[in-house]
């Protein structure tokens, strides 16, 4: 750590960096910032940088406020993009309590303590999103949303704007050391798709922070708005975030067994198993937005119904079919969360799920080898397949009654979580909506 943090003072220096962006997420996953200079750096690095936590959302209450920042240089980057021709770079921060203990309403430090406990265990997780999204001409929610271009799943679309605008995300993500797998037009007009390549899932929850954030930036250049509202348009896809998910042991890939009919271990089938089993339980987490629920309805390409499969799309997870002699690629597809969620506390939950299949010992059930959605509700139950939940406030229902989620998350976090989510439902069902108006006002 202290090698890496001369590295940073250095190229501070030598690149004359001008300001550091400290960053962190509150609780919903909204990126935060504030700004030093070079010469506070080496004092942020050894004490932390104060802050009034009461004005974050999710962090502290008034009477216990103070927290402090504290820079990971292992997170250090400079930004592609110049505010008034000065270089700037940015950290990613653990947010402690003044004593240098973690503080518990920080997303980033729940998603390390979890990967400690898999670590215990001799884990490391691995993830991998597809992120996918939309451009607009403009972000007025006031206004009808105009897409920028009418292309369909992978269309070629090489003379419009949308086209340009992903090359230049893709080219500035790589500049900052973000690795692109696949980039693609998607299903929906103007909604596009970026897989970030494979690594642990701290620096992946980093990465999704910071491709959100590039992807709104140039966005904004080009006088565009993206956004990652997970259902902004009726009657077409919407956009979710399937998380390819593996445990490594060393660097071994736990999830292989070269000897299984799917090529999958005894780790690999407990662990899709605690997925399963506590999926309803963890879907407030990863799907967090009352609009999230307007993506997971039958008849979209979004799943709905808890199951697993190899080459069935249907299916909540996925086992994607390893490549030969690639014992590595063996992993899994998680396909219910969106990209509206917050990361840190998404892998947080997942791998929890994940991990408690371990634990227990959780046995895998069949495959769903038909098309889940043609099946009746008669058919599924007979094959024990359940729903996920079908609103904000069944979500929520189920979290609060989750020992997993609860542990996961923490108190803080799951308590607030909770309140807060709870407020949203209640705004949202006292909306009247053109929907309605237009349904019941010439006939009622």
């Amino acid at each position: 750590m202290e090698r890496q943090q001369d590295y940073v003072l250095r190229t501070v220096e030598e690149r004359g960096v001008r300001l550091i962006r400290l960053w962190f997420t509150d609780v919903l996953g909204q990126l935060k910032s504030v700004a030093i200079t070079p010469a506070e750096l080496e004092n942020g690095f050894e004490e932390g940088m104060w802050f009034d936590g009461s004005a974050i959302d999710g962090f502290s209450r008034v009477q216990e406020s103070d927290v402090l920042a504290r820079p990971d240089p292992n997170t250090f980057e400079l930004l592609p993009w110049a505010e008034d021709d000065e270089n700037s770079a940015r950290m990613f921060c653990d947010i402690e309590n003044l004593d240098g203990t973690p503080f518990e309403g920080d997303p980033r430090q729940v998603l390390k303590r979890n990967l400690d406990r898999a670590r215990e265990r001799g884990f490391s997780f691995f993830c991998a999103p597809e992120m996918e999204f939309f451009y607009f001409g403009h972000g007025d929610p006031e206004r009808p949303l105009v897409p920028l271009d009418s292309g369909s799943y992978f269309d070629l679309t090489t003379a419009d704007v949308a086209s340009d605008l992903r090359k230049r995300t893709i080219h500035m993500l790589e500049g900052m050391g973000i690795p692109i797998e696949y980039s693609f037009h998607e299903d929906s007009p103007s909604q596009h798709e970026i897989d970030l390549r494979y690594t642990d899932a701290l620096t992946m929850a980093d990465n999704v922070m910071t491709f959100r954030l590039v992807v709104r930036e140039i966005a904004l250049e080009r006088g565009a708005y993206a956004t990652f509202m997970p259902k902004p348009l009726q009657g077409v896809q919407g956009s979710g975030m399937h998380t390819h998910l593996s445990l490594f042991e060393g660097d071994t890939n736990a999830f292989h067994d070269p000897d299984d009919e799917y090529r999958l271990s005894k780790v690999g089938r407990s662990f899709i198993a605690g997925l399963l089993v506590h999926a309803r339980e963890i879907t407030a987490v990863t799907n967090q937005l009352v609009n999230s629920y307007k993506r997971l309805i039958p008849g979209s390409e979004a799943p709905v119904h808890v199951s697993w499969a190899r080459n069935n799309r249907s299916a909540l997870v996925r086992v994607p079919l390893a490549k030969s002699g690639k014992e590595s690629s063996t992993r899994i597809e998680y396909r219910s969360p969106d990209p509206a969620c917050n990361p840190y506390l998404a892998f947080s939950v997942m791998l929890a799920a994940g991990l408690k299949g371990l634990e227990d010992g959780y046995e895998l059930g069949p495959e769903a080898a038909a098309n889940v959605f043609e099946l009746t509700d008669e058919e599924r139950a007979a094959e024990g397949i359940t729903g996920l939940p079908q609103s904000l406030a069944e979500a929520l229902d189920e979290m609060e009654r989750s020992e997993l989620v609860a542990e996961a998350l923490g108190e803080h976090i799951f308590e607030w979580f909770l309140r807060n989510k709870r407020s949203e439902w209640a705004d949202y069902k006292a909306q009247v909506t053109p929907f309605e108006l237009a349904r019941y006002l010439p006939s009622w």
